[in-house]
């Protein structure tokens, strides 16, 4: 097999590279995961590492189910391919009897009972709210490395915001610790500690483990946490043989202590590194690239060294669509008639994505759907493996295969027996009408999509019955879920991954998207950074909308969000509207009075969008000019006037003069000067 056939010039260079260290700056859509897996497959080929030798670390499992198959159609089973928590898991039940003596604890079942009793011991509340809140905090403490002794002084030095008083947390997190240890249970935070502990301190453990894996790739290292980047460097014990994927533009778990820090020190930590960038755009239509460019453009911080500019691949489709509704339910019945019209037209409901930015909104939508006659499921809800039907379904595959010895009856197709044991538990060659039935019925029909997917295989492997059952129990494994029919109903987080060719971003208003408790210049940027995965999620069809109420028939108060500024077409039937003469704000729309606000185009309370070197750069010009032609430094450009260059950056003359302060003789003396400026920075 040809490992570099249709690759393009970047993926061949990620594929090529040395094994390691190496980092490979991976774009949405830019086939990463393609990259990875033909890039594993050729260090196999070559004899740079045997199988045994490589551990391939994803953020989900899904991920890793999805890379160990690819792996297997390129030539090369047999690949540990899981998440950190899960190779930790394999490995501590290894070592430790050695390490440590006895079998190794079990890992807590209800978390959220041990917190209870820890926050009564601390007189902190009890009710569901609160203790999914402290649960969190301790997440997040474990994956910082922040132990109870040190908590309230880590959170007093970032200066983070606590579900309750911060000391509060820290002995209900003491509480917890102990009585998790009395107990002999482990947390899934526990299993990447206590891996960690045992490779540092067990000089015979680290030894054996690092002679069986020699090479690691590790995909989405922009959201890897402290605690998880500890393990990576336990693994590697000072070696270099490191191949990390990422994308700072898709830094979106913050929250939870992931931090991209580490993709963007990496070719300081590994001077020697091979970095690869991969930009081109396999996914998207040219509509959609341009707008994910234009979102991201916008966006300042750390993350903007190593900003990736994607270039479409696929022929031009649709333009974005934008909607204003009068309210929640309004825009809720507009995607659910959009949906049905596009399943109608011969469009697969598993084609089709409403994303939004928490789960409280997928009420309104879920109600939408079902009066439209629109099939849905909702990303997150009960794994697939864990409803009864396919429970059920697998016991009845087994039975099957050991009647059959594995193998399959004379002259029958896979598929075709499939069929028929599932008939027994209640597959009928037509779907029901709708209700619990119907998601029964769509559940084993994936099942036999399953059995379809590996018959298309038989020429590389084996297409029985028991080759399906062995497929079926390492997806149930890893939970690696089959595609169900339905429209999906996910969170913006939970889509990050995923694909769809039609994607509705939903409730795009300011207090949403971003969401009202993001408040410092970072949280804003994680929130922009959510609507980019957002929109590189969609295939071929985009539609962005908002509402102005959330009640029907209520006020209509609401903004829509200030990141689709200058990118929503102004004078959508409904929008608000300024008055003759008023100014509105770029970023959350509200009417601007002072002086001030009118010039920069936001209001003094939005936060600034400029990167602060070219301010820099522009107040430095300012004053060298003004010197030069002693005069003031206002008299050139005044602070407001300097400032909305660096937020708005225009690119032409045209673009300068429409700021507030710039005309034509200033444009005239200056203007080639700032544009210069600007195109260097």
């Amino acid at each position: 097999m040809d490992l570099l056939a249709g690759l393009d010039d970047g993926q061949r260079a990620a594929v090529l590279a040395p094994s390691g260290p190496v980092c490979v700056l991976a774009g949405a859509g830019t086939g990463k995961t393609r990259t990875i897996t033909h890039r594993i497959a050729h260090l196999v080929a070559t004899g740079a590492h045997p199988v045994s030798e490589i551990l391939a670390v994803t953020f989900t499992t899904r991920a890793a189910g999805e890379m160990r198959i690819r792996l297997r159609d390129l030539g090369v089973p047999g690949v540990q391919a899981r998440t950190f928590h899960s190779a930790a898991l394999k490995q501590l039940r290894y070592f430790w009897p050695r390490a440590v003596g006895g079998q190794l604890w079990p890992v807590v079942e209800n978390k959220l009972r041990l917190v209870a009793a820890a926050a009564r011991r601390a007189n902190a509340g009890t009710d569901a709210a609160t203790l999914r809140d402290l649960a969190s905090e301790i997440e997040w403490s474990k994956a910082c490395l922040i132990t109870p002794d040190t908590y309230v002084a880590e959170v007093a030095r970032r200066r983070r915001d606590t579900p309750v008083a911060a000391d509060l947390v820290g002995k209900v997190f003491a509480n917890y610790e102990k009585a998790r240890v009395q107990s002999e249970q482990l947390d899934f935070d526990d299993l990447l500690l206590h891996t960690c502990a045992v490779l540092e301190e067990d000089e015979d453990v680290a030894r054996e483990f690092r002679a069986r894996y020699r090479c690691f790739v590790v995909d989405e290292y922009q959201d890897v946490t402290p605690l998880q980047q500890r393990l990576l460097g336990a693994w590697l014990g000072g070696r270099d043989q490191l191949t990390v994927v990422g994308d700072a533009n898709q830094t979106i778990y913050s929250f939870a202590g992931a931090s991209p820090t580490h993709l963007l020190d990496f070719d300081r930590t590994y001077p020697n590194a091979t970095i690869v960038r991969l930009e081109r755009d396999y996914r998207s239509t040219p509509q959609v690239v341009t707008l994910a460019n234009r979102v991201i453009a916008a966006a300042q911080g750390q993350s903007a060294r190593l900003r990736l500019k994607l270039t479409a691949v696929l022929p031009p489709g649709p333009e974005a669509t934008f909607t204003e509704l009068p309210d929640e339910p309004a825009e809720a019945r507009n995607v659910a008639e959009k949906a049905a019209a596009l399943i109608a037209a011969g469009q697969p409901a598993s084609g089709i994505a409403v994303l939004y930015r928490i789960n409280a909104q997928s009420e309104v939508y879920e109600k939408a759907l079902s009066d439209a006659g629109v099939p849905y499921l909702i990303r997150g809800g009960e794994r697939f493996f864990a409803r009864p039907e396919v429970r059920q379904a697998l016991t009845a595959l087994r039975r099957a295969s050991v009647a059959a010895d594995g193998g399959l009856p004379e002259g029958r197709t896979l598929v075709d027996v499939v069929r028929a044991v599932l008939a027994d538990v209640g597959l009928t060659e037509e779907p029901p009408a709708a209700g619990a039935l119907r998601d029964r019925w769509e559940s084993l029909l994936a099942l036999v999509g399953v059995a379809e997917d590996l018959a298309a295989l038989e020429s590389t492997v084996p297409a029985d019955l028991g080759a399906l059952v062995a497929e079926l129990e390492q997806r149930a494994e890893a939970q690696h879920a089959p595609s169900v029919e339905g429209v999906t109903l996910a969170s913006l987080h939970a889509a990050k991954g995923l694909e769809w060719d039609v994607v509705f971003l939903v409730g795009l208003t300011d207090g949403t998207l971003p969401i009202q408790h993001a408040e410092s210049p970072e949280e804003i940027e994680e929130e922009r950074r959510l609507l980019y995965v957002g929109i590189t999620r969609a295939r071929t069809r985009l539609a962005l909308s908002w509402a102005l109420s959330r009640a029907e028939g209520g006020r209509r108060t609401r903004r829509r969000s200030r990141f689709l500024t200058g990118l929503a077409p102004e004078g959508l039937a409904g929008a608000t509207r300024a008055r003759p003469g008023q100014s509105r704000c770029r970023m959350c729309n509200g009417v601007l009075t002072a002086p001030a606000e009118i010039k920069i185009g936001r209001c003094e309370n939005c936060p600034s969008t400029a990167d602060p070197a070219l301010v820099d750069a522009l107040r430095a010009w300012r004053k060298d000019r003004s010197a030069a032609s002693s005069v003031p430094a206002y008299v050139v450009f005044s602070d407001a006037t300097l400032l909305a260059i660096a937020e708005r950056r225009p690119a032409d003359g045209a673009a300068l003069l429409a700021i507030p302060g710039i005309g034509r003789t200033k444009l005239d003396t200056y203007g080639s000067e700032v544009l210069g400026i600007i195109s260097a920075s």
